[in-house]
């Protein structure tokens, strides 16, 4: 692969930052996380490519003329992860690169905060920040150490969460790096990686031997190597649905996965005396994994008895919503709105101030968070907050979906 930039460009000239997103058959999902990227990215020098890797669900159709300052690419062919990124990466002309998957939602001042830590910090090649998935989970993979042979064993026999903030046992994860505290770490995810120009400049993107999966295991470990830190930056959380990128109980998900595995292995660690066990390790767990996916296969059951409803958002948001609401797949029962302003008096079944007793009072199962008045950082809080076990779907002002996750390992729902 030749140099990262077609042209060089002097620091003066340069963008802030550079957002590189692979787009494939995730149309909906992206709309969402374009429209969140444009609050976050006010008073930001920036700009966005997205690399489309062939969709076959319209994307072009349907994103080009909405984001009308986005750099599309649309490709003729899946070149897979690495690839796809690398091409846009010749373009880019940001101080900073942010790799982003299109299955995230930014809060509004994320991308300012990771700024300004990474100008204050010029050792730190790369850094992360905490996710969580579609239903406010925490994701352990927000921050992992190199996957070596006994960090791999201990994650695989179970040992990690028997001692999950052991350093040496709960390794895998980073136990020892409490989730809301700022650390270094080995490996972050290519979910978010925002990356120095300097790190880029050394390492030139990611090798492109991985298709799909590991090229962030790769790219971290090698801007290590660089002599450069790779930072968990824990004061702000992003959204990651995870299941639209990562379908982990399909046969395709693990034999990429677990291949890639090999693949780094074999590139980093040919040297050690351990080569041959942490191989088997990884046929192991590939194994369990096809084990695991077979049990889970066919376990999710369509839904007949319609889903009670609520939606938190402006009496005009709700009556938008309801019109995209019509076109769910499973029956929908809309039981009101929630309001989220004391000074909000129009028709309402609660506040958000006592969400908790209002999904309680009205047996809600599901709810819709709306964007446009509301904000993407203080609905991804709220899906941390709330107690009560409900699916959270979400709608961007201007956007014409709504998109949610029920697990992150499963493909997530689309409502347009």
């Amino acid at each position: 692969m030749g140099s990262p930039l077609k042209k060089r460009i002097s620091q003066e000239k340069r963008l802030q930052l550079s957002i590189i997103i692979v787009n494939y058959n995730v149309k909906y999902f992206l709309e969402q996380c374009l429209f969140s990227l444009q609050a976050a990215l006010t008073n930001i020098e920036s700009e966005i490519f997205v690399i489309d890797n062939a969709s076959t669900d319209g994307s072009k159709e349907y994103l080009t003329k909405k984001f009308n300052w986005v750099h599309f690419s649309w490709l003729p062919e899946n070149l897979g992860f690495g690839k796809a990124n690398n091409l846009a990466l010749q373009n880019a002309t940001g101080q900073y690169i942010l790799f982003l998957n299109p299955d995230t939602i930014l809060p509004e001042d994320s991308l300012q905060q990771c700024l300004q830590y990474m100008h204050r910090h010029p050792q730190a090649g790369a850094l992360g920040v905490r996710m969580i998935d579609g239903s406010g989970k925490f994701l352990k993979e927000s921050k992992r150490m190199l996957p070596t042979t006994w960090v791999s064993f201990y994650k695989i026999s179970g040992l990690a969460a028997l001692f999950p903030r052991s350093k040496k046992w709960a390794a895998y994860y980073a136990g020892h790096l409490p989730e809301k505290e700022i650390g270094e770490t080995d490996i972050l995810a290519g979910a978010f990686m925002m990356c120095s120009r300097k790190a880029i400049d050394l390492t030139r993107g990611f090798d492109e031997d991985f298709f799909m999966y590991g090229e962030d295991v790769d790219l971290s470990y090698r801007i290590q190597q660089a002599g450069l830190r790779n930072i968990y930056f824990a004061e702000t959380t992003i959204l990651h649905f995870k299941g639209e990128s990562t379908q982990r109980f399909s046969r395709e998900y693990v034999n990429r996965f677990y291949d890639a595995m090999q693949l780094f292995s074999k590139k980093h660690f040919t040297k050690g005396g351990h080569t041959w066990l942490l191989s088997l390790a990884i046929n192991l767990a590939k194994g369990l994994a096809h084990s695991k996916r077979l049990m889970n296969k066919g376990i999710s059951l369509p839904r007949t008895k319609p889903t009670d409803t609520a939606i938190v958002s402006t009496q005009p948001e709700f009556s938008r919503i309801i019109h995209i609401l019509k076109n769910a797949s499973n029956p929908i029962l809309i039981k009101g709105r929630i309001a989220f302003g004391d000074d909000d008096q129009d028709a309402q079944i609660g506040n958000i101030k006592n969400i908790d007793t209002v999904i309680k009072e009205n047996q809600l199962k599901q709810i819709v968070f709306a964007a446009e008045t509301l904000g993407f950082k203080k609905i991804i809080s709220l899906t941390e907050k709330i107690k009560k076990p409900v699916l959270f779907l979400f709608h961007a002002g201007g956007s014409h979906s709504i998109v949610g996750s029920t697990k992150k390992n499963n493909q997530g729902i689309t409502i347009f």
